[in-house]
């Protein structure tokens, strides 16, 4: 209830005895009255009782224009709290007449807005200013500014990890015939859209995105980092194949990534080596609550991504090995997983079904047959062997070079290579 003397000074404003002409002079008077002299909860229910006078029916849309004009420049100053409780009464009321009061509706939305993600309540930062009207015949919002609206609610949803809430303003975004122009904003969003890729587990994508945001310019070296090592990391939990393996490589290749946490483990996967159970539980230590969440069968995402790039790993090692075998090698047996040979199996099945891994099955026998694409001398890919014919012709391409190295050393001093064939 407000204080008794801003409820008579109220009364005596609205009184039909008093001047149309002078109400507006009246109430700012007033206004700069209760901000200097109400503290506290007063202060609130003083500038509720105020907005409701100034939006009565004894005053004009064109008089109380320019006093909500003054009260939202007052209410930017005041503190959080009085934010908070004035501007949810405000936007309440501004709503069966937000049609004429568009401009005031937004910028209260706006103030509001900023006093909820000051208290990091971010859920109800956003949905104040999803009551913003962008679409209006009353007033013109630029594509630009509806992009930087739309950016900052999905941020704001992030925040709190709504992605489903998040992506609906960025599919408006890419909606608009209008492209991103800004560079902040174009980073802004590429960052989003990043951050939901990884959180709808679509690793390769957001990797992509996230190495996009890593080579930006205008952005400070230890976020350029950040986002490179968050690129690894997508990258490490996608699954394995040929596109993986190329996002791999782009990433292995750049000269910033021998500088991030995240190497070790990048490098093992480009050059398809084993990963152990230890370094595996050292890399999860990094991850998001989503990165690390259980699939159908029970495992995490990146329990499975290791034991994918370890199937492909193996394939390099051996032409065939049995799937008990395989499973223990891949650390499975050590954690009291009965049916390991099955889930190599089935995953093996999978990847070769998906042309991510070159091989067969024996399910009598329980052997799995890798093809690395080297044919013998008959032509069949894969044959027995296979190790020894990649000796061979490793030696022989030694022996070539060495014979060469030796021609030309023979052609650069005649007198040189004369005296070792005398010797």
């Amino acid at each position: 209830m407000a204080s008794q003397a801003v409820a008579s000074a109220l009364s005596q404003i609205e009184s039909p005895s008093t001047p149309q002409q002078s109400k507006p002079q009246l109430y700012n008077g007033l206004l700069t009255k209760i901000v200097t002299s109400s503290t506290g909860d007063q202060l609130s229910q003083d500038l509720i009782y105020f907005f409701d006078s100034i939006l009565g029916d004894n005053v004009s849309v064109v008089v109380s224009r320019p006093l909500l004009d003054t009260f939202i420049t007052k209410l930017r100053d005041l503190p959080n709290e009085t934010k908070i409780k004035v501007g949810q009464h405000a936007v309440t009321l501004l709503q069966s007449r937000s049609a004429s009061l568009e401009e005031q509706d937004s910028n209260l939305r706006e103030i509001l807005a900023d006093a909820y993600e000051e208290e990091e309540d971010y859920i109800a930062a956003a949905r104040a200013l999803q009551g913003i009207h962008v679409d209006s015949s009353s007033r013109l919002v630029t594509d630009a500014a509806k992009i930087r609206l739309w950016i900052r609610i999905l941020r704001l949803y992030l925040e709190e990890d709504d992605t489903t809430s998040a992506e609906s303003f960025l599919n408006r975004i890419k909606n608009l015939p209008t492209k991103i122009e800004d560079p902040e904003l174009k980073l802004h969003f590429q960052l989003s859209q990043a951050r939901i890729l990884d959180a709808r587990r679509r690793f390769l994508e957001a990797s992509q995105e996230y190495f996009n945001v890593s080579l930006a310019v205008g952005v400070d070296e230890n976020d350029r980092l950040q986002a490179l090592s968050a690129a690894i990391i997508c990258a490490v939990l996608a699954p394995a194949g040929p596109q993986r393996a190329r996002a791999l490589a782009r990433l292995y290749k750049d000269d910033r990534a021998t500088s991030v946490d995240e190497f070790a483990i990048l490098e093992k996967m480009y050059l398809d080596r084993l990963i152990t159970p230890e370094e595996v539980a050292a890399f999860s230590k990094k991850l998001q609550p989503h990165q690390v969440a259980q699939t159908a069968d029970g495992s995490t995402v990146l329990d499975k991504a290791v034991l994918e790039h370890n199937l492909v790993a193996a394939s390099r090692l051996y032409e065939n090995i049995k799937t008990d075998a395989l499973a223990s090698i891949l650390g499975l047996t050590d954690s009291g997983d009965t049916m390991a040979a099955e889930k190599v199996e089935a995953y093996a099945a999978r990847m070769v079904e998906q042309g991510r891994l070159k091989g067969s099955i024996d399910q009598i026998d329980g052997i799995i047959y890798f093809d690395s694409g080297v044919s013998d001398a008959a032509g069949t890919p894969g044959a027995t062997g296979r190790n020894l014919r990649l000796w061979d012709a490793g030696v022989r391409g030694v022996a070539e070079e060495v014979e060469r190295v030796a021609a030309s050393v023979s052609d650069a001093f005649p007198e040189l290579a004369a005296s070792q064939m005398v010797h």
